[in-house]
């Protein structure tokens, strides 16, 4: 796909197009070119996540004001994971303009959920270092509108059990273990303590039953991971 054709998919016309070759340039492909001077997009993938994750809070924070911080991390999580940018590159057909190494092209690179969230992020790198932080807003509010009107409350309706074991075996490729660790008061009026465990972390969550003390550390445990991603 040409570049022209990618400006008007994403609704910005670069000024300059050295940002948004760069943005388009995989480390494989850098690699073998092995050419002093050429940039891979790594960097400005680092600053597009950046600007994702400060653009997507402050439309979280403006359409749902009551929400407290946790609620707004776990949803935020859920918006900017790796096959949600995956998905939002495909869109776009971002897979068809990158720029590959002959290991990465031959094993369909332009594919991989790793690779287009990746660059898709260097994208908006590449918009916001063009165009400034409005510009890099009018992207991603236009292209995650949908997803901002579909997303429901997790205070409302979201199970944090379910949403945690999405995100572990996204991330580790295994499921979260529970175990109630502590109760306390008497037998009519208990409260449980409910551990979390996954990889390195560890998390308690309290609650009037076991079930809702596990919700807690699994909400925590969101929360961590979210942490973890900025």
């Amino acid at each position: 796909m040409e570049h022209d054709e990618l400006e008007k998919k994403i609704g910005h016309q670069f000024k300059d197009r050295r940002l948004l070759e760069e943005s388009l340039r995989h480390s494989s492909y850098v690699n073998e070119l092995n050419e002093p001077g050429v940039k891979d997009n790594e960097r400005m993938e680092f600053l597009g996540d950046a600007a994702l994750n400060l653009i997507v809070g402050d439309s979280l924070m403006r359409r749902y004001p009551d929400l407290k911080e946790g609620d707004l991390s776990i949803m935020r999580a859920n918006l900017v994971n790796e096959s949600r940018l995956a998905d939002m590159a495909r869109k776009i057909d971002l897979g068809d303009c990158l720029l590959l190494g002959k290991g990465e092209f031959q094993t369909n690179g332009m594919k991989k959920d790793s690779i287009l969230a990746d660059s898709y992020e260097a994208l908006l790198a590449a918009v916001y270092l063009d165009g400034g932080f409005e510009a890099a807003f009018k992207l991603i509010d236009k292209q995650f509108e949908p997803l901002f009107i579909s997303i429901k409350k997790p205070d409302a309706c979201h199970d944090y059990k379910s949403r945690l074991q999405e995100v572990v075996q996204e991330k580790y490729g295994k499921t979260p273990g529970y175990s109630v660790i502590d109760d306390m008061g008497p037998p009519h009026d208990k409260t449980f303590v409910a551990c979390a465990d996954i990889e390195k972390i560890r998390v308690e969550g309290v609650g009037k039953s076991k079930k809702m003390a596990e919700q807690e550390a699994a909400r925590k445990a969101l929360e961590m991971i979210a942490d973890q991603n900025r």
